[in-house]
């Protein structure tokens, strides 16, 4: 017999004995295979054995009290057919249990408790890379950004101190001739300055103030080098050469200068000088040569408002340093009309700029073709004492009475032709006043209670509107 158990936590418990239809089927084949089967006597086992001691019908087949009745030939084949035992308990153990305080627990669940819920979390592994060392194809890009910045900063502070070294050694190789023609070395606007000498205004642009010297009111040299502290200048600087250059600003004294304009400069400076620059490009414009006059080299040309300002300042002195050092020479400039460079026609002011007497000095520092900054120094020690020579020319300097009176018939005609283009602009700035003040003047008659101040305002305010609208007329003496 096989015995089939339905277990169900908190449910009714059903045990089904049932005969097995193969030995039924087979019984008589069987017969003599079960006397020798040394397990027969466990086949018939009381049920209560198997339940604990509780069943639904006794040993015998009948309960107590009843009586035996004789076996039917109907109940024979019942009880050979199939014969059922149903045990009953009514005992919930989980009744109490409450439904929202467990998860993944099933009341009316029929079936074996899940076995998933008793199982840990589920543990994923991450998807790691390969090991640097061993899969380096996958940090080029990563490489390539920190080799870049470890090459930048390099050269920022390889540059800075480059810069810091050719400055400090300009200074040291003038600062006795500047202390021997100035009173004040290093001055930089304060009453109390505590350490005269170079003011740093960038990693690549010195500046030095001297004054106190007859002739002029001070003095500024600026050392602007080349940017070596960034690597992009550099770079670009292999496309478009560069050098380092000083530019001495001597600010002159208003009795201590005529009124003239010149320049002498390479061809290259002096195209630029003349679309930037507002007083060459107004008073000379004219790029003349240089070399049939004064015999300088060809790659330098004159511009000169008065012929014998240039004839006289360019002497032979002037001419014989720039023949002796031509690559140290960028630009001589003097201006009694110095404004700046130009401004466009979006900032173009109402009235004249304002304008400086002025001489500016460019010079290169040729550093290049393996010179060191100790002979780079000493090439332009000529070019910077010259600045000293010409500001004594050009104070001693005066324009004859022809040349004068020309020079005051040039800014004359210049002013009057930056009043005419101006003219448009200042008309239509006066409109707008005079109509803001009518305006105002309206709104301060409305505003009172009087209609005859009212009337009166009108019959004005039409006269002018009729007067306007009139033709003009021009009185013509007979």
């Amino acid at each position: 017999m096989d015995i089939k158990m339905f277990f169900s936590l908190g449910k009714t418990t059903r045990i089904s004995i049932q005969p097995s239809r193969k030995s039924t089927a087979n019984a008589g084949i069987n017969h003599l295979d079960i006397e020798d089967n040394e397990f027969a006597e466990f086949e018939d086992f009381d049920v209560e054995d198997v339940v604990g001691g509780v069943s639904s019908e006794p040993k015998n087949g009948f309960h107590d009290n009843e009586e035996p009745s004789p076996p039917g030939p109907d109940k024979q084949t019942d009880s050979t057919d199939e014969d059922e035992a149903t045990v009953e308990i009514e005992d919930n153990e989980f009744e109490h249990v409450d439904e929202d305080e467990y998860e993944g627990y099933e009341k009316d669940s029929t079936s074996k408790p899940d076995l998933k819920l008793n199982e840990g979390p589920k543990i994923t592994f991450a998807q790691l890379p390969a090991h640097l060392r061993s899969n380096w194809e996958s940090y080029y890009l990563e490489l390539m950004i920190l080799s870049g910045l470890v090459l930048y900063f390099f050269n920022f502070f390889l540059g800075r101190s480059k810069n810091q070294r050719i400055a400090e050694t300009w200074y040291s190789a003038f600062k006795g001739p500047l202390l021997e023609k100035f009173a004040l070395v290093g001055d930089d606007g304060k009453l109390e300055n505590s350490q005269p000498g170079l003011m740093k205004e960038s990693e690549n642009v010195y500046l030095l103030w001297c004054s106190g010297r007859t002739g002029c009111e001070a003095v500024l040299f600026e050392l602007r080098l080349l940017k070596r502290q960034d690597l992009v200048a550099m770079v670009m600087n292999l496309f478009r050469p560069q050098q380092d250059q000083v530019h001495v600003k001597v600010f002159m004294n208003e009795s201590d200068m005529d009124t003239f304009v010149m320049c002498l400069a390479t061809k290259r400076t002096a195209n630029r000088l003349v679309r930037e620059m507002a007083d060459i490009s107004v008073f000379c414009p004219e790029k003349k040569s240089t070399v049939d006059k004064f015999g300088l080299p060809a790659n330098f040309v004159l511009m000169s408002e008065i012929g014998e300002a240039s004839s006289t300042l360019i002497d032979a002195r002037v001419c014989s340093l720039v023949n002796n050092i031509p690559e140290a020479i960028e630009s001589i400039h003097f201006s009694d009309q110095y404004s700046g460079p130009k401004q466009t026609e979006d900032t173009a002011p109402s009235k004249m700029p304002e304008v400086k007497k002025m001489l500016i000095f460019n010079f290169n520092l040729p550093l290049k073709n393996g010179k060191s900054i100790v002979e780079a120094v000493e090439i332009i020690r000529p070019a910077i004492m010259l600045t000293f020579y010409c500001i004594d020319r050009v104070k001693r300097f005066r324009l004859s009475k022809e040349f004068k009176m020309k020079a005051e018939k040039n800014r004359q005609k210049v002013e009057e032709a930056f009043l005419k283009s101006t003219h448009a602009a200042r008309a239509e700035a006066a409109a707008a006043r005079r109509e803001e003040k009518r305006r105002l003047e309206k709104e301060k008659i409305l505003q009172d209670d009087d209609p005859e101040k009212q009337r009166k305002w009108e019959e004005k305010e039409n006269k002018r509107l009729a007067k306007k609208r009139m033709p003009k007329m021009k009185a013509i003496k007979v």
